[in-house]
């Protein structure tokens, strides 16, 4: 059943997230404006870029940010950047803080009806002892916290400005997204690498979750969620050595067999530092990255299962369904293969 023609502006729109939610909203009805940079790659989109109002617009850009904003009633806000490379420390903080800070101002100038803003997991502070994390977990300032977390949780306090000034807004957090996009980023891209054989496997745990959930969730928080809540999205908590196992046997692959721990995760980026400062290579693992694959979290998911409608696909489905996603990108170049809703 379609919704009334709410006109909806999305960030991020020709991103991994943002791709998919763009889909379903479509689908259901709605006006969608899409907010692009100049020159953004369109292959997650390009079947439906007909069908929006596209903006070209940079996060940090008010004036020309102003114009994507002119009678919309909803803003999700997918536009962020996630890097391990301490190169990035800045530009994170650029789109993912400031970029937060100007669609939140703007959002209370043009008086949208609700803000639904894509933090992350990463925003859940971390510290010693503490591996079962829930929406009330409070920041720690901590040597855990990745520069991406912190500018995640810095991008969550502009969002509670925006609510202390008067703005509806709802933060969803996701784990890792699973899901069918670039054959090259993200998880999608260990179904690539371990198509080619990849032998090896961190010895770490995480959560997972389906793109498609996460953004049927922030669709449902059109008409659910209360201002200032945060709901963790998150199907499961399995080890990475699982997911690895589920993504070999959907792809008729040999499993991954040797295991990274702890001592030779602090090797590997050691040795990809100096690859890098002497080679000009860019690392497979930095300090950051290593660490994140090796370390153990468990992330309750009960919040987000009290919103009426909602349930988790069940993750076998997500890794068959992306698995034969990447199987017939592969006949085409790996060029990218939307997964149907």
């Amino acid at each position: 059943m379609k919704t009334p023609s709410l006109k909806v502006l999305v960030t991020g729109a020709t991103g991994f997230v943002g791709s998919y939610l763009i889909r379903l909203l479509l689908e259901k009805g709605y006006v969608v404006r899409g907010l692009r940079r100049a020159g953004s790659n369109l292959d997650l989109i390009k079947d439906l870029s007909n069908q929006v109002d596209w903006c070209e617009a940079d996060l940090t850009d008010v004036v020309a940010l102003e114009e994507a904003f002119s009678q919309i009633d909803i803003v999700f806000h997918c536009a962020g950047l996630a890097s391990f490379h301490p190169k990035d420390v800045d530009e994170m903080h650029r789109v993912n803080v400031a970029g937060t800070s100007n669609i939140v101002n703007l959002c209370l100038h043009f008086k949208v009806n609700k803000l639904i803003h894509v933090s992350s997991i990463a925003a859940l502070g971390r510290m010693k002892g503490r591996l079962e994390l829930d929406e009330q977990a409070p920041w720690v300032e901590s040597g855990d916290n990745t520069a991406y977390a912190i500018t995640k949780h810095l991008a969550e306090m502009e969002v509670n400005r925006g609510i202390a000034e008067g703005l509806s807004a709802v933060m969803v957090m996701p784990s890792v997204i699973v899901g069918s996009q670039y054959w090259d980023k993200g998880m999608a891209l260990f179904f690539a690498k371990i198509d080619k054989g990849m032998g090896v496997c961190p010895s770490g745990q995480s959560g997972f979750v389906d793109v498609r959930d996460v953004v049927s969730f922030m669709e449902l928080m059109v008409r659910a969620g209360e201002s200032g809540e945060r709901y963790i999205l998150n199907a499961v908590n399995i080890p990475h050595k699982r997911f690895f196992e589920l993504i070999a046997k959907a792809l008729g692959a040999k499993v991954p067999g040797i295991i990274i721990g702890p001592f030779l995760a602090e090797l590997a980026w050691r040795v990809e530092w100096l690859k890098e400062k002497i080679l000009g290579i860019s690392p497979l693992a930095t300090k950051e990255s290593a660490r994140a694959s090796v370390s153990k979290y468990w992330y309750h998911n009960e919040k987000s299962l009290s919103i009426e409608g909602f349930q988790y696909r069940s993750f076998e489905d997500t890794i068959l369904d992306t698995a034969a996603a990447f199987k017939q990108a592969k006949a085409s170049h790996l060029e990218p293969v939307p997964m149907p809703f």
